[in-house]
């Protein structure tokens, strides 16, 4: 099992978020995607940030509350990114998640450059075809 990389499992289309989309838009795409965050990368395709709903919510609620200005991506997202690269294994992964905040991981190359996502649905679902081809072989 040990020998399942992230990449096997990842997202190849997250949804990804310029700095300067304001923060409406930055909602819409992640409603349209179904997704519950992505990168914030910047014009070479390098991570800069990450966007949740939460940091969306957040900044909507005092918005509306506080009739502020229109915010950007980049007046909410985190700049401190936990990145993991593609070749990590997903037991790996998914011990780490059980100590880490992320829900969702970008995956980025030895460059830093985006190539997906992974999130804990994708790792159970990933851990769940291995037990059961594990279970079919020992039958």
């Amino acid at each position: 099992m040990e020998s399942l990389n992230v990449s096997d499992h990842m997202n190849l289309r997250p949804v990804t978020f310029n700095a300067e989309m304001t923060v409406a838009e930055a909602v819409e795409r992640l409603l349209q995607s179904r997704q519950t965050g992505g990168p914030v990368v910047d014009a070479q395709n390098k991570i800069i940030g990450f966007l949740s709903e939460q940091d969306c919510l957040v900044r909507m609620i005092e918005s509306s509350y506080y009739r502020e200005q229109v915010a950007h991506v980049k007046d909410v997202m985190r700049t401190e990114v936990i990145s993991v690269k593609p070749y990590l294994s997903v037991i790996e992964l998914a011990q780490r998640m059980l100590t880490e905040r992320p829900k969702v991981y970008p995956i980025v190359d030895d460059d830093g450059y985006l190539l997906g996502t992974i999130n804990r649905s994708a790792l159970l679902n990933a851990i769940d075809l291995q037990l059961r081809d594990g279970y079919r072989k020992g039958l």
